[in-house]
């Protein structure tokens, strides 16, 4: 089963990829160089701005009280709801003439709202938008774990001696769960990598091609019957991921 299902797809795809003159090709494309800065800009704003995020709202959704339980169930829903259908209503929600989002605009300030999809800024900011409120339960669901692990007498010490709640997270909080916030991250980096649907589904890689990552840019060229650049453009992602997967796997071996 490992034979059929991992390896002959792996190697198969890295025979497909063997030509140089796919590179060379793919160097020369504008379409790949705009893909790899979008890839680059998603992590780089997408991850960051998530996993800052999750450990804020990990320690808002571990206070006792009734009204938080309720709220958290109504906030692990994005991530417990199929991707498909959660991004395609929200691609509804912002069409420019029927989205309910423009349809509010108007309504409240009565300006027609722009078209969010037909911008290559506004679509990609879109995208890492959806890929952060699809994901952000779960983050915060791991590194509500770590902080739930932390002794209260040490938080209880803190009060004594007058601490505030900043000098309570610096000194406390933070230190306790640093390894876990750094693990999630560069899990949440491997997983970012491959995400397909908060774009595809989202923009299609439009509009004219400008929101490709690489995790999409495969389809693009299989559209083209480029089967060989196809094969290319998802290797070239694998030096962003081998060294996060060499640096997770030496920390989960401490």
């Amino acid at each position: 089963m490992f034979l059929a299902f991992v390896l002959y797809p792996i190697g198969y795809g890295l025979w497909l990829a063997r030509h140089p003159a796919s590179y060379v090709t793919l160097y020369n494309d504008p379409v790949f160089a705009r893909a790899a800065l979008n890839t680059l800009f998603f992590l780089l704003v997408g991850i960051n701005l998530k996993m800052m995020v999750a450990l804020f709202l990990s320690g808002f959704f571990i206070q006792e009280r009734s009204w938080i339980k309720w709220l958290s169930v109504l906030f692990i829903l994005p991530w417990a709801v199929p991707s498909i259908p959660t991004i395609l209503s929200v691609r509804f929600m912002l069409n420019p003439e029927w989205g309910v989002i423009n349809h509010l605009i108007f309504k409240f300030s009565g300006d027609d709202g722009p078209n969010w999809l037909n911008d290559p800024v506004l679509a990609l900011s879109m995208a890492i938008l959806v890929h952060i409120w699809k994901s952000l339960p779960f983050w915060t669901l791991i590194l509500m774990t770590g902080r739930l692990a932390i002794s209260q007498d040490l938080f209880e010490a803190a009060d004594v001696d007058g601490a505030s709640w900043w000098q309570k997270f610096r000194f406390i909080t933070w230190p306790s769960v640093r390894t876990l916030y750094l693990t999630c991250t560069l899990l949440s980096m491997i997983w970012t990598l491959g995400d397909f649907n908060s774009v595809y589904l989202l923009t299609g890689g439009g509009p004219a091609d400008l929101t490709h990552v690489l995790a999409t840019l495969g389809i693009r060229y299989l559209r083209l019957d480029q089967l060989d650049l196809s094969m290319a453009a998802i290797v070239c992602a694998l030096p962003l991921v081998l060294p996060l997967v060499y640096f997770m796997m030496k920390r989960l071996s401490r």
